[in-house]
């Protein structure tokens, strides 16, 4: 017997889920460890194999999501990383774009290097923008800042020279320097990560790489061996920011690709349940202790971006830490459970900070005694003290009211109740203006979408967020609470490359760009081979397009084999038909060039088989009933409560109820109604607000 596992970390909980070779599936949920989140991982893992009583030994594969990447660039953790540059180059990291992000705000500050200028370091050198050395190497000048550099206790060096991505001769020379002087450096070559153009934005990813390569590194090679000790012998693959998945070994190499890497597991898993209801269109909202994210779901697959930015303020372009790689474009803002409450200024306001797992929301006794969206859907009636996170976690309602009543309800001048509803009801406000960036923002009215909400968190929020959206439809997958973990083991292995060759339509070199895209196609189809993918693999082309003179581009789809005229023809149509549709118009006579030339490897992996639902009978799903707060319904009323377990195939509940499940809790509120699929998952049609 074999079976696999995912594991996600989250700011506040890991998730985890267990697949056995019938497709059985077994989940978990565990506080995330604080400062090392390998301890509840491993822990958690040991309990859930023991409760499902198989060996480690029989693990076939097991699959991680982790945001440790994107926490060591926010919270500015990385130790000993150096930069060498072109001289005359030094502050690029500084001046970026030079561009406000707001235009009209005078405070505003661009997001700070990751790299302080003392450790920025200038090597003589010069390549031309068409791969011409103007001036070669100076290698006696680079072994002299490389010996300072180790000298100083320097750990990992980021190495981007100019022009790169078209002739990296350079910094391969530099990377074997480096090597030779100080071998115990780690090397991070912008050619192997970033080979694009647009300076800042390469050296910036490659920065970003090497700044959480240690850390990474380490993180990963210490799960592998104390799941090696365990007795395990299945590969460790992690989640990329693209979706799919990458051996460990290979995101130690690229960590940046990693970035993003639970969220994107939600997406893909929110993708697979919109193909199971047929709703092929839809946002994606995962919404768990720390923050929300949400993402759009087009024709079943996640939008995707080639550049995405960590940490941005308010959602605006340019505000955020810019990276070049292959990501889902997800939206994410600090609208959690563990969100904290305070009255300010006279008004309720709700996050971006976190209580985290520690010291966590009031109401879990841990040391919290800030108010959180936690202890407001206590108060609200809407969690079950007793059964939370399958009752795993005692929750106490004292301590909830204690935190809401100084913090917020005292200072306003409110009742508990209302200053619980508000609190509510502020974080759903948040949630709302962050869907409207992922939906009316990308051309999209989210009133023709569904709505897929998961996460611990996302069904108590998701049918009123839908409501205020006037999205008519809502799906609530079984065991939402770990639908990422799930989605971890739904991927294919994938990996993404890129090159930057700059031509107009018709000045392109086919006989160069089909080099090109050979040589791509060997160093993804490696990295795939390398994941002990034996099937066939499947390649993706993509070019980056945009009309002459303009800034920023489209990405296009571009045809397999060895590409002729024909194809580039093809080529300028799909641009027109994606710039129409982006735009509203299209000018076919306008000249176009393209700049970027990608490719993406997929090797299909084992799947994940959603088990359906065993139904235990109609009707004998009425665990209990409690007070829960509607306010179309004048406040707190007795509202049902069910045992989601034992909702046949068929059932069909009206609000105001509320759905119990370990992972989960679902409200459903006053004018919706909810039926049960073959999957146990509820399809809501909701009323909006009148």
């Amino acid at each position: 017997m074999t079976f696999r596992i995912g594991f996600d970390v989250g700011g506040t909980f890991t998730d985890f889920v267990l697949q056995t070779s019938s497709g059985e599936l077994h989940t978990g949920k565990r506080l995330t460890t604080y400062p090392d989140p390998s301890v509840a991982c491993l822990e958690g893992l040991d309990e859930l194999i023991g409760r499902v009583g198989v060996i480690w030994s029989d693990l076939g594969q097991a699959v991680h999501g982790t945001t440790l990447g994107s926490n060591i660039v926010i919270e500015r953790k990385g130790k000993n990383v150096a930069l060498l540059t072109t001289k005359g180059f030094r502050d690029v990291l500084v001046i970026g774009r030079e561009k406000r992000y707001q235009v009209y705000d005078l405070q505003i500050e661009p997001p700070a290097p990751l790299i302080s200028r003392r450790l920025i370091r200038e090597v003589p050198e010069r390549i031309l923008y068409d791969g011409t050395v103007l001036l070669p190497l100076d290698e006696g000048e680079t072994r002299r800042v490389v010996r300072a550099l180790a000298a100083q206790g320097i750990t990992t060096i980021a190495v981007s020279l100019l022009h790169s991505y078209v002739n990296p001769a350079h910094e391969m020379r530099v990377a074997e320097i480096i090597h030779e002087e100080a071998p115990e450096i780690a090397v991070t070559p912008s050619h192997e990560v970033s080979p694009t153009f647009r300076e800042y934005e390469r050296t910036s990813t490659t920065v970003i790489n090497a700044y959480v390569m240690t850390a990474v590194r380490e993180y990963l090679r210490h799960l592998q061996d104390a799941t090696a000790r365990r007795g395990s012998r299945a590969r460790l693959f992690v989640m990329p920011s693209s979706g799919g998945i990458a051996t460990a070994e290979a995101m130690q190499r690229y960590p940046v690709r990693m970035i993003e890497s639970g969220p994107a597991a939600g997406a893909l898993m929110a993708a697979v349940y919109g193909e199971l209801t047929g709703h092929r269109d839809l946002i994606a909202f995962d919404m768990g202790g720390t923050t929300a994210k949400l993402a759009l779901i087009e024709k079943g697959k996640p939008f995707t971006a080639s550049t995405f930015e960590l940490h941005k303020v308010g959602f605006a372009a340019g505000s955020g830490i810019p990276m070049n790689i292959q990501a889902i474009d997800l939206v994410e803002i600090g609208a959690g459970g563990g969100s904290i409450a305070r009255a300010t200024m006279g008004v309720i306001a709700v996050g971006p900070q976190s209580a985290g797992s520690m010291p966590g929301p009031a109401c879990y006794t841990r040391g919290g005694c800030e108010p959180t969206v936690t202890d407001a859907d206590l108060i609200l009636g809407y969690l079950n003290p007793d059964f939370f996170a399958g009752g795993s976690i005692r929750l106490d309602v004292q301590a909830a009211r204690r935190a809401i009543e100084d913090s917020v309800a005292r200072p306003l001048g409110l009742p508990l109740a209302e200053a619980a509803w508000g609190i509510h009801q502020i974080v759903n406000t948040n949630m709302e203006l962050a869907t409207r960036v992922v939906s009316i923002e990308r051309g999209r009215d989210p009133r023709d979408l569904a709505f897929i909400a998961f996460g611990g968190a996302g069904p108590v929020h998701g049918c009123r967020l839908a409501q205020a959206l006037g999205i008519p439809r809502v799906i609530l997958p079984a065991a939402a609470g770990v639908t990422a973990a799930i989605g971890l083991l739904a991927a294919e292995v994938k990996f993404d490359v890129g090159r930057t060759y700059v031509r107009k339509l018709e000045d392109v070199d086919l006989a160069y760009l089909n080099r090109i895209f050979a040589a791509m196609e060997a160093q993804a189809v490696e990295v795939i081979r390398e994941s002990a993918v034996r099937g066939e693999i499947t390649l993706q082309r993509w070019a980056d397009v945009r009309y002459l003179g303009q800034g920023f581009e489209l990405n296009v789809p571009v045809a397999l084999g060895t590409l002729g005229a024909g194809d580039l023809v093809r080529l300028r149509q799909s641009f027109d038909e994606a710039y129409a549709a982006r735009y509203g118009y299209a000018n076919p006579k306008e000249p176009i060039e393209v700049v970027n030339w990608k490719l993406t490897a997929l090797g299909a992996g084992p799947k994940v088989s959603l088990p359906k639902s065993d139904p235990k009978g109609p009707g004998n799903a009425l665990k209990a009933s409690r007070q829960a707060y509607f306010p179309e319904r004048g406040g707190y009323i007795d509202c049902p409560v069910y045992d989601r377990y034992r909702l046949g195939p068929g059932t069909e509940l009206t609000g105001p109820a509320v759905i119990e499940e370990r992972e989960s809790t679902t409200v459903l509120p006053p004018g919706c109604v909810a039926r049960v699929d073959d999957y146990a998952t509820l399809l809501v049609k909701v009323q909006p607000f009148s």
